[in-house]
């Protein structure tokens, strides 16, 4: 799976640091290290060559003792007729050879355990003078050097992935921004735009997606302000052919045959003109109009108006208030009925629920439904031959349920279709619940 660019910049920034700090870790421990055991070595060289004179040819053990520099080192001279220690317990035979055989020298050695540093020195007579100091401290400075070493590798490279990530944030900003606008441009807000910006790179490419912006709006207000002037001048002539053809209807009788069959077909055409022009105003008033401000509609009440003046329909309503304009709620529940009677039959139930802080507003039906792969076409502009050929002869414009989603979309809410069992389909448009009462 690829990163996304944040991300990688993050990871970048964060190994970057782990690398350098690695590097300047490593150089680190080699200089103290090697600075810290030369200074001991060298300590532990003129301590033991002072020791070596004044213990002289041939030592006793409490001459010995009093050469001692602490409780962990130990001496030991080898001569002839045997070893003389003193200090800590040593075996002379656990001393490094080299050492012993071919003083003077110097080495590190283990001591039940114990990191010991050796120093060897020849006496007068053929004997030879070890010290051993124990380098426990010098170890434990060792460790506690190492271990603030590796924390600061891994404190650095969590650092560098925290201004990687601080750094890609920041400048991915612009883009973030530019996407926010561009998919509200795209959900049908023609006037979203980006700030203004400081950088002289990031000032033209807004700029230009503020005059794109600004192109495509008025552009769209050209289009919805054509197909609003078209549809005012078709008014005038189809109310006059409407009320024509209610005339010539109510004369069917006086028509037979071919004649009254042609006037039929004239008279529905006609009538689904006329409902095309009407959806055709609705929709270029508003692409052209601002929202008013939100009031509080009592949903249940709301359908229970409508339902009213139109054929019964079985109602399951909870009380509900949601914030929004009336005439837009008004024209959504129409159309949903509507598009019940054209494809469907009819609605069989009208529910309003609340679900947490949302609700639902619900048509059902039980027609032939409507198939998985056309549920957001139907959604679309003219999409006619889309529902004609899914649920039935269509004498519609398409604009209906256009205009459902379009209004829905206002109202800050979404419209989705789903099947309704054992047969049919349920259109369900969720809004912000604003109260509930009961």
């Amino acid at each position: 799976m690829r990163l996304t660019l944040r991300r990688r910049v993050t990871l970048s920034f964060g190994l970057g640091l782990l690398v350098v700090t690695s590097v300047l870790a490593f150089a680190t421990w080699n200089l103290a290290t090697g600075y810290l055991l030369r200074q001991r070595e060298a300590s532990a060289t003129r301590q033991a060559e002072l020791n070596a004179r004044l213990a002289g040819p041939s030592p006793s053990a409490a001459a010995l003792g009093d050469l001692m520099a602490g409780p962990d080192s130990a001496i030991v001279v080898l001569t002839a007729s045997g070893p003389v220690t003193a200090g800590r317990a040593v075996d002379p035979g656990l001393l490094p050879a080299a050492l012993v055989e071919q003083p003077p020298g110097i080495a590190r050695t283990i001591v039940d355990g114990v990191p010991m540093l050796a120093v060897a020195r020849p006496l007068a007579g053929g004997a030879v003078y070890v010290e051993l100091s124990g380098l426990q401290q010098l170890d434990r400075t060792f460790a506690l050097l190492a271990a603030m070493l590796v924390l600061g590798t891994i404190g650095s490279a969590l650092l560098g992935a925290a201004l990687g990530s601080w750094a890609s944030k920041r400048a991915l900003r612009p883009l973030a921004e530019l996407s926010s606008a561009a998919g509200r441009i795209a959900g049908g807000d023609l006037r979203a735009r980006l700030p203004a910006q400081d950088d002289p790179d990031l000032a033209a490419l807004a700029a230009k997606f503020n005059s794109t912006a600004q192109a495509l709006e008025q552009r769209a207000l050209r289009d919805a302000r054509f197909a609003s002037d078209v549809s005012h001048e078709l008014r005038s002539p189809l109310t006059t052919m409407v009320n024509a053809g209610a005339v010539l209807r109510r004369r069917r009788e006086h028509l037979p045959g071919t004649a009254g069959t042609a006037l039929e077909l004239l008279t529905s055409e006609v009538d689904r003109f006329a409902r095309m022009v009407v959806d055709l105003l609705e929709i270029s008033r508003a692409d052209q109009t601002d929202d008013p401000p939100p009031e509080e509609i009592a949903l249940d009440a709301l359908v229970r108006n409508v339902v009213a003046t139109r054929e019964p329909v079985p109602l399951d309503l909870e009380p509900a208030v949601v914030p929004g304009d009336r005439r837009r709620l008004d024209r959504v529940l129409t159309n949903l009925l509507d598009n019940a009677d054209r494809h469907a039959g009819g609605a069989v139930l009208v529910r309003v629920r609340a679900c947490g802080d949302r609700v639902r507003l619900t048509v059902e039906d039980a027609g032939p439904g409507v198939p998985e792969d056309l549920r957001e076409q139907i959604f679309e502009r003219f999409a006619r031959g889309v529902m004609a050929g899914s649920r039935g002869d269509d004498t519609g414009s398409g604009l209906g349920l256009a205009l459902v989603r379009e209004h829905v979309r206002r109202l800050g809410g979404q419209v989705w279709v789903e099947d309704r069992l054992p047969v049919g389909a349920r259109f369900v448009v969720e809004m912000v619940l604003r109260s509930s009462d009961g």
